[in-house]
C-alpha cells in the first residue's frame, strides 16, 4: 500500500533512539521527510544520517524556550505537517515514597513536553490543507499497574488532551490521535526480563523467556511483546492521507491484552 506522505515533513520528537527512530525510518521509507529530535546533537545527528531525507534537531522540550527552539529548527528546511510526539519518560514510583516532585517531573516529561509543540505546530497546521498529530501513550492507561502511578496518571492526562485537541480541531484538515502501546520488545525491556528470568529461573532461550513473560506479568492474546516496527507501521499509516477518516481516536496496540 501507497501512505502517499512524499512532500510530507515529520517532526518526531524522542526519535534519538528506540521506538522514535524507528517510526522516524518508517516515515522515511515511505518518502516524508523526517525531523529527527534528540536532547543532544551529536545522537539526533547520528540517526538522522543513517536515514534519507532526514535532518536533525536538538534541544529540550521542558520549557517554551526550548521547545521553540526545537520547532523552529525543524522547520527551517520546510514545513513540518506532521507532528509526531513519540517522547515520554517512565520512572519507578509507588504512593507511599513517590515525591509530589516526581509526580510533576512525569506530567513534564508526558504531557507537557508534548503540548507545547502542539500549541507551535497549530498555527501552521491550521493554515495548511492538511496536518497531523500523533501522540503515543501507552495501555497501561486502561489496566494501569500497581507501580508508577506517576507515570501512569501523566499518560492518562495524555489521553484526555488529545481527546479534547480532537473536538477542538473538528471541522479542520488536521486529524489527531493517540497511539497506546502494551508492552514492547527494547533492549531495555529485554535486559530487565532477562534479569527476571534468572531470578525465576526461566532459562536464557528469549523466546522462552518471552512466553513466560506474557503468561505470568503480561497476559495478551498474541502471546508475545509487540514489536518496535509494529508501532511504526501503525504511526505511519495514521500519518498518511490514507488514514484521513480516523479522528480523535486512542488506538490500543497490546495483543489483545487481558
Amino acid at each position: 500500500m501507497d501512505l502517499a506522505l512524499t512532500g510530507h515533513r515529520a517532526l518526531i520528537t524522542g526519535s534519538h533512539r528506540g521506538t522514535g527512530e524507528v517510526i522516524a525510518r518508517c516515515l522515511a521509507e515511505e518518502g516524508a521527510s523526517v525531523v529527527v529530535h534528540g536532547f543532544e546533537q551529536a545522537a539526533a545527528e547520528a540517526v538522522a544520517a543513517s536515514i534519507p531525507n532526514a535532518v536533525a534537531v536538538a534541544g529540550d522540550l521542558f520549557d517554551d524556550e526550548g521547545a521553540r527552539s526545537v520547532w523552529q529548527a525543524a522547520n527551517e528546511a520546510g514545513t513540518v505537517d506532521i507532528l509526531i510526539n513519540n517522547y515520554g519518560r517512565s520512572d519507578r514510583g509507588d504512593f507511599e515514597q513517590t515525591p509530589a516532585e516526581s509526580w510533576h517531573t512525569m506530567y513534564e516529561h508526558n504531557v507537557l513536553s508534548a503540548s507545547r509543540l502542539i500549541s507551535l505546530a497549530l498555527p501552521k497546521l491550521r493554515s495548511a490543507p492538511w496536518g497531523r498529530i500523533i501522540n503515543l501513550g501507552t495501555a497501561g492507561t486502561q489496566r494501569p499497574g500497581a507501580a508508577n502511578p506517576h507515570y501512569y496518571a501523566a499518560k492518562g492526562a495524555l489521553v484526555t488532551l488529545t481527546e479534547s485537541l480532537a473536538r477542538e480541531l473538528a471541522g479542520t484538515a488536521i486529524r489527531v490521535n493517540l497511539v497506546s502501546p502494551g508492552i514492547i520488545h527494547t533492549p531495555e525491556v529485554e535486559t530487565w526480563m532477562r534479569q527476571t528470568a534468572a531470578r525465576e529461573g526461566w532459562g536464557e532461550d528469549w523466546s522462552a523467556i518471552e512466553r513466560q513473560a506474557v503468561a505470568t506479568r503480561f497476559p495478551n492474546a498474541a502471546g508475545r511483546f509487540a514489536r518496535r516496527e509494529e508501532i511504526a507501521d501503525l504511526v505511519c499509516f495514521l500519518a498518511s492521507p490514507r488514514a484521513d477518516y480516523i479522528h480523535g481516536q486512542n488506538l490500543f496496540i497490546d495483543g489483545g491484552e487481558a
